[in-house]
């Protein structure tokens, strides 16, 4: 359940936006709130939340370049949070083709954000790739 594990991971990656101590025990109520009972699934979704984490600037200033120097402070913050996820698959995950991520993050904008970010997310993640 890769989907569940993303979705989780983004909730932790968009409060961090707003609150750097989310500790453990704000994970283990996301993970339970979208049901991530196997160790796979969990482990998935903290790998996700600790490569961004760690390549954070990295993966913002890919973004801004991608978005044509276009700041990401002036990014909608779940659509940044997104974007942050499917960058970090798509630099660091070598088992996740790139296509699946910027499919995933497409569903993702389109269930979380606005109407128009689905195609902001598919366009900004497909220069990315095709770059």
């Amino acid at each position: 359940m890769r989907n569940a594990a993303r979705e989780a991971a983004l909730n932790i990656i968009f409060a961090q936006q707003f609150n750097e101590d989310n500790g453990e025990a704000f994970k283990k109520k996301i993970f339970k709130k979208f049901e991530l009972e196997r160790e796979e699934d969990i482990r998935f979704a903290n790998s996700l939340v600790s490569c961004v984490e760690t390549n954070r600037a990295e993966l913002i200033a890919g973004i801004e370049e991608a978005c044509h120097h276009y700041k990401e402070n002036r990014i909608n913050p779940t659509d940044k949070s997104i974007l942050l996820i499917a960058m970090a698959e798509i630099k660091y995950f070598d088992d996740i083709p790139p296509v699946v991520s910027v499919s995933e993050a497409a569903g993702l904008a389109r269930k979380y954000s606005t109407e128009t970010s689905a195609d902001f997310v598919n366009g900004v993640l497909a220069g990315v790739i095709n770059k």
